[in-house]
């Protein structure tokens, strides 16, 4: 059988987790860290669109946790000195926790993750110290997701559960995007781990949850919901439509897995068009679910005319949408064209120096090679 690789900007979830759809996929491929996160490429809570990079929220947005409100500066004044010292103290633990986190947030960048978790539990030990709880929530955050992009899936779960915890205590409610990414993560992992009917129910919860969620606030004035919040709820439902048909293609279930992946698609397309990158990705995918069915005609129709896109807006995961048009020409049993493809998608794979994919296109050449060879 032939294999479609599946790119996308919500991949890294399935993606840390090495997930493979044993039916028609390639395992799916570990992006760069912190980005792909991120991403992970998975994305930062409220920014759109999500590109994978670990943790909830991006570092500016940690270091406006970490600020005091104005309130804090009556109070210093009402204390004297002697809370203006204590006060001084804490501002010191706090820039070094910063610190610590930025040191933590370029380890990652630079692909040194061991380096990355010592500095993060120096952290870590510096917020439970001076008992900053929105230090200890971002820290926890980026240690699980550290963990959840080197497949230490049950330390991962252990550092999301954590960080849910902090978020709850902190007044956060279930249906923020925040709690959402973190469950979608956690949906994951147990996919990863076979616990299906937890893997199920946690997808499940993502989608109805932000069904809800945008049904209540569609008609909402923009001084009270932005667009641009507004949109950041829609692509994140996108993404958990996308990753649910991940794991339906993976459970055998192609059927419903193209009705996930055609409402991630339309959400992709209204929001971020048709050139988007995502929505390029979505495409693809769309293809491996009908390819899935059999259904090669019009699996070939959406790879092409995502091959296409990709080409024309030099997509970063071209090398892995020819595959695909490569595999589903395969399927029609259009061999030498099939060929013709997946020898650019080789060239591509090798400049991008992603060994895993130029491993998969070669076992694909020499399967159609295999496949086109005369009967004697």
């Amino acid at each position: 059988m032939y294999r479609l690789l599946l790119p996308s900007l919500g991949r890294g979830l399935l993606r840390a987790a090495g997930l493979r759809c044993r039916a028609c996929s390639a395992r799916l491929l570990p992006g760069p860290a912190g980005g792909r996160a991120p991403e992970v490429e998975v994305p930062p809570s409220r920014v759109a669109p999500h590109r994978g990079r670990s943790g909830l929220l991006p570092l500016l947005a940690a270091l406006a946790w970490f600020s005091r409100p104005a309130a804090a500066e009556e109070e210093e004044e009402r204390q004297g000195a002697g809370g203006a010292a204590a006060e001084d103290a804490a501002d010191e633990t706090e820039a070094e926790i910063i610190q610590l986190l930025k040191r933590a947030k370029l380890s990652i960048m630079k692909d040194e993750p061991e380096e990355a978790e010592l500095i993060l539990h120096d952290a870590l030990r510096l917020a439970y110290q001076s008992d900053n709880k929105k230090a200890i929530t971002y820290t926890y955050d980026l240690m699980a997701n550290l963990a959840f992009t080197r497949g230490q899936l049950e330390n991962a779960e252990k550092l999301f559960k954590a960080t849910m915890s902090y978020l709850f205590g902190g007044g956060m409610q279930q249906e923020d995007n925040a709690i959402i990414e973190i469950s979608l993560k956690l949906a994951s992992i147990y996919a990863a781990q076979n616990r299906q009917e937890f893997a199920l129910a946690g997808y499940e919860f993502c989608i109805s949850t932000l069904e809800e969620k945008i049904e209540r606030e569609k008609e909402l004035a923009e001084d009270i919901l932005s667009v641009e919040e507004k949109a950041n709820t829609h692509l994140l439902l996108g993404m958990c439509l996308d990753a649910y048909a991940r794991y339906l293609l993976f459970s055998k279930q192609p059927s419903q897995a193209q009705r996930m992946c055609e409402k991630a698609l339309h959400i992709s397309e209204e929001i971020l068009g048709e050139r988007h990158p995502r929505t390029i990705v979505l495409m693809s995918d769309l293809a491996t679910t009908l390819d899935a069915q059999g259904r090669f005609d019009e699996a070939y129709v959406y790879v092409q005319r995502a091959s296409d896109l990709a080409r024309q807006t030099d997509h970063p995961e071209l090398h892995m949408l020819l595959s695909n048009l490569a595999a589903i020409l395969m399927h029609k049993e259009r061999y030498a064209q099939a060929k013709e493809i997946y020898q650019e998608a080789l060239k591509q794979a090798e400049l991008k120096r992603d060994e895993v994919s130029v491993q998969h296109i070669r076992e694909e050449l020499a399967e159609l090679s295999r496949k086109s060879r005369p009967l004697t």
